[in-house]
């Protein structure tokens, strides 16, 4: 072999293996569902709802242009919460407590799990059930194995959701979320549904769109199954103006270490004296203030892996007044 064909080999090779798996073999949307529907039938779903997944699923154009979409800017945490815990939802959030507060004092005290927190879940997600998302789930479940860039990934979720419609939980015309298959008012993908969602109303489906009953339940049985404590809350807001330490955002250390080093609340008055674990977080562009995190924080991560996002949930969860 010449060095010119040599050259034009290892070109081919590296272009090759740059590309992701599913492209070497990307078969038509209908292969694809073909494909699905005898992975489906080995799974246990029936032949009905394999039938209706074949006739039903549509490709999605929309969902692969969002799902490749980057922002073209990134939003300082101020920004953030700026937009999402707004004075109107602040209201709102108080709102939706007091409309609901029996309902969540039987959840709460089920789970243990307060219910500021699973009001701010539901205000963040969704705005309290207002936006759901208007794409079927399993069409944009089934364009995004297609499109191939999380091919893995989103043949699980696939599968999972097509076991919620076998289970009798909702129908595959009803199953709206987002164009990345988070569905219902507290936007579980298939997977949380499977492993968390509550028939709280005992109605006999896990209803996530429509009955808060199920909702609130199913947010609660996630947040306590990942680790929850109703004994603390999920951290706060510090003044660091005055810290003379190391930052570790994985170092986990008491309230009274982080006192000793300087730390305050966020109006300057001592931490309060607790036999309380908190880890120190200060987000991009803070100088004087940080937020310390206690273990719930992390529960909030699991549901949503963003600081932004659980940095959010706290703060609307705080402007939640219990005992009103």
């Amino acid at each position: 072999m010449n060095i010119l064909n040599l050259f034009k080999f290892l070109l081919f090779i590296i272009i090759i293996f740059s590309l992701p798996i599913s492209s070497f073999a990307k078969a038509n949307f209908n292969e694809i569902v073909q494909q699905v529907s005898k992975e489906a039938k080995q799974k246990g779903i029936s032949s009905k709802v394999i039938n209706e997944f074949k006739n039903k699923t549509k490709f999605i154009k929309r969902v692969v242009e969002l799902d490749k979409s980057q922002p073209e800017f990134k939003l300082t945490l101020d920004q953030y919460l700026k937009r999402v815990v707004t004075p109107t939802r602040i209201k709102k959030a108080n709102q939706k407590y007091n409309e609901n507060k029996k309902l969540l004092a039987q959840i709460s005290k089920h789970y243990g799990v307060q219910p500021r927190f699973i009001v701010a879940l539901w205000g963040i997600e969704t705005d309290f059930g207002r936006l759901t998302g208007g794409f079927s789930v399993i069409s944009a479940l089934t364009t995004l194995v297609y499109d191939g860039r999380r091919y893995d990934y989103f043949k699980k979720e696939l599968i999972n959701a097509l076991k919620i419609v076998n289970g009798g939980h909702i129908t595959i015309n009803k199953m709206t979320g987002s164009w990345a298959g988070a569905m219902g008012q507290c936007q579980f993908m298939p997977s949380s549904f499977i492993n968390y969602a509550t028939d709280w109303d005992k109605d006999g489906s896990k209803n996530i769109w429509t009955s808060k009953p199920d909702v609130f339940a199913s947010a609660a049985n996630y947040l306590k199954r990942v680790g929850w404590s109703n004994q603390i809350t999920w951290g706060r807001k510090v003044f660091i103006g005055n810290y003379n330490g190391k930052t570790d955002e994985k170092k986990y250390n008491l309230l009274s270490y982080w006192a000793s080093k300087g730390i305050l609340k966020a109006n300057k008055d001592n931490l309060p004296n607790v036999n309380v674990k908190a880890r120190l977080i200060i987000p991009d562009g803070y100088k004087k203030y940080g937020y310390l995190a206690y273990k719930n924080f992390d529960s909030l991560l699991n549901w949503n892996r963003s600081n932004y996002f659980a940095l959010a949930v706290g703060t609307l969860a705080d402007s939640i007044k219990e005992n009103n």
